[in-house]
């Protein structure tokens, strides 16, 4: 076991849960990374149509726009392997709360906290591995799919892609070089999601070096692919869309944990279903 491993942030219990894959321990521990995230501004109307039925509303929003953060990962080192993951993700509150100014603060605030309402809904979570899609879609009910991920970014540029897994067309690829930046928190996350009818509240502990970065010359495309992912970057609104801001951080680590369900929860995260393949 390597000095990662061996880090006080990873010396936490694990329990092993059953996937179709094979055993998983949670928390999922990620020893060795490189997160590189993108975020937009989004019609407001059109985030709101990807959370139809959900019972979720967009939770950072600027007029009559909201934002959305699509998030690439490389992970070389975890407890179930090596591989990569894009997840498209909105920010949102669980009705009947609305976004104000003051959301804006929550991010900084901590995820053991019970009152804290902001968390992020996938949308898509396209990884590289089995063992990861099977411990997401049936621990997490995250609509996750396998797919090719070919990863390049570095504090200098951008250039990664999401590949259909049916044809292996282009998803949807982000490229450019970064603008200038500025050191800025490695925030954690809060996830809702739902497994049948469990509904689920997760958190993900995060720690690294994060800059964030102005977007410079970094573009999104949307390919050719008939995907769902793709559809939906489609609806927002995203193609050759330039973000609001960028982040990237080299060393980032994590610990994603047990989802626990919701008492009393009344909206209606809808089970996750199978994508195309």
């Amino acid at each position: 076991m390597n000095a990662k491993h061996n880090d006080p942030f990873f010396q936490v219990p694990q329990q092993s849960q059953a996937t179709s894959a094979g055993p998983a321990k949670l928390p999922i521990l990620y020893f060795d990374a490189t997160e590189a995230q993108a975020y937009f501004l989004c019609d407001r109307d059109k985030v709101e149509q990807t959370l139809k039925g959900t019972g979720l509303s967009p939770g950072l929003v600027i007029g009559s726009k909201a934002v959305v953060g699509l998030v690439f990962f490389e992970y070389r080192d975890t407890s179930i392997g090596p591989y990569n993951e894009v997840g498209l993700a909105v920010p949102v509150l669980q009705q009947p709360h609305h976004a104000t100014v003051w959301t804006w603060r929550e991010p900084l605030t901590s995820v053991a906290d019970p009152h804290r309402n902001l968390a992020f809904h996938v949308l898509h979570l396209p990884v590289t591995t089995q063992a990861a899609n099977a411990a997401g879609r049936e621990l997490w009910g995250l609509p996750k799919f396998v797919t090719e991920i070919p990863f390049n970014c570095s504090r200098s540029h951008f250039n990664s892609s999401v590949l259909d897994p049916g044809d292996g067309s282009e998803i949807v690829t982000l490229f450019g070089k970064p603008g200038l930046g500025m050191p800025v928190p490695t925030l954690d996350l809060l996830l809702f999601s739902s497994v049948g009818d469990k509904h689920l509240r997760t958190s993900v502990n995060a720690r690294g070096h994060t800059r964030g970065l102005l977007p410079g010359s970094v573009r999104l495309h949307i390919g050719a692919s008939k995907h769902p992912m793709a559809t939906t970057l489609r609806t927002l609104g995203l193609q050759d869309a330039s973000p609001a801001m960028l982040a990237f951080t080299p060393d980032f680590q994590s610990r994603l944990n047990a989802g626990i369900a919701e008492k009393g929860r009344s909206s209606t995260v809808p089970a996750n279903k199978p994508a195309r393949a």
